[in-house]
């Protein structure tokens, strides 16, 4: 039975969704969040929708705005990365300034908000491009940001983030969700926002690879 809260990050693709559906399995009630924050397509969002519906997981889509752009992903006239050896030592055009701290602060405020011991992202260091903020160091730091900054925190009523595919593979991470039931052809991993993949994108090229290492028909 479902009797925690928890807040998960839910944008749609491989990683958020087989991360809520491990919350899930835990026994937490998850209130899902993504965000509009001019990327260059809705596919994701549309993804995300059609998942938290079918867990009957609340979401909530919050509208941002970051006009300074920065990305492949905010700029269409940055060209996308379409390696198809990506180098995990590159920060690829990709990377979005700051993204996922002002998630995880809104995802913070949340969970504050409606009494969530906890916040669930689905980032990994394994065998994706060179993120940052998707790093273990990053949330062991931002753990300490909800112990001094938040009153949940300093009233000892600590909010944890959880991080359960961080050090996992794509390919790992493809058979947890297989054994958990993701519906994976629910979700959208590729860059571009057409009616299919392009296959080009190094998004599409580690979901690839990740089936295939997984000996899991690509769906």
């Amino acid at each position: 039975m479902l009797n925690k809260k928890a807040v998960v990050l839910l944008s749609g693709g491989l990683d958020s969704a087989v991360t809520l559906y491990f919350a899930r399995s835990k026994g937490f009630d998850c209130h899902c969040l993504a965000f509009d924050y001019g990327q260059r397509h809705h596919r994701e969002l549309q993804a995300a929708q059609k998942i938290s519906r079918l867990t009957d997981s609340p979401l909530k889509i919050i509208k941002i705005v970051l006009p300074w752009g920065g990305s492949a992903l905010l700029d269409d006239k940055i060209k996308l990365p379409s390696s198809k050896h990506p180098s995990s030592r590159v920060i690829p055009s990709t990377y979005v300034p700051g993204r996922n701290i002002i998630f995880l602060s809104f995802a913070l405020s949340f969970a504050e908000a409606i009494g969530a011991r906890g916040i669930f992202i689905g980032a990994h260091a394994q065998d994706y491009s060179g993120y940052p903020d998707c790093r273990p160091e990053f949330y062991r730091a931002f753990k300490k940001v909800i112990s001094t900054g938040t009153k949940a925190g300093v009233q000892h009523k600590g909010i944890e983030i959880t991080t359960p595919l961080i050090n996992k593979t794509k390919a790992e991470i493809i058979r947890l969700g297989n054994k958990l039931g993701v519906p994976f052809e629910l979700t959208w991993s590729c860059y571009q926002g057409g009616k299919k993949p392009c296959g080009r994108c190094d998004s599409c090229y580690f979901r690839n690879k990740g089936f295939r290492e997984a000996g899991i028909a690509q769906k």
